[in-house]
């Protein structure tokens, strides 16, 4: 019970003014440009979401992280694009949570471990507050994988199927 309470209390301390200071709006729009460049080497289609802490509906039922990545996965319709290898990169301040959700064209190339070590990269750089450099390798890593197997046809283009600014909740 004891712990359900500080958990509660951890989420709810954080708020939006907290997610901003991490994540400002010059380094929101150096994101928004780098996924955007990412974005014309692949035919993938990749997302950020930023959020403090999660909404109270998850904290009384004990949600997980990534139960809420794969929800704001959905809710941000990452898993709708033409060649199913949307990726959304989740980060939960008040847990120093990072989840990687990828749409199931890519996850079935893709080792879960792969997937591991671009979030322990990310953890590392957190851990120094450099969150900025955590998130910038985190999409060079995720274009890396995306290139390799969804690589955009030379001379053709494609459609930006989501938006490419990262999302803070």
């Amino acid at each position: 019970m004891m712990q359900r309470l500080r958990r509660l209390f951890r989420h709810r301390w954080l708020d939006e003014a907290d997610t901003r200071r991490a994540i400002p709006p010059a380094l929101l729009q150096r994101l928004a440009e780098q996924v955007a460049r990412s974005e014309r080497r692949h035919t993938g289609q990749i997302r950020i979401y930023v959020e403090a802490g999660l909404p109270l509906s998850y904290l009384w039922r004990g949600a997980s992280p990534r139960e809420r990545a794969i929800a704001m996965f959905g809710k941000l319709r990452v898993w709708d694009t033409e060649h199913n290898n949307g990726v959304l990169v989740y980060l939960l301040l008040a847990e120093h949570a990072i989840e990687i959700v990828a749409d199931r064209g890519l996850s079935r190339r893709v080792d879960a471990g792969e997937w591991q070590a671009i979030a322990a990269g990310m953890g590392a750089a957190f851990r120094a507050s450099r969150y900025e450099q955590g998130l910038q390798q985190s999409v060079e890593a995720v274009t890396a994988l995306l290139v390799r197997h969804f690589p955009a046809a030379p001379g053709t283009a494609h459609p930006n199927e989501l938006p490419d600014e990262p999302v803070l909740g």
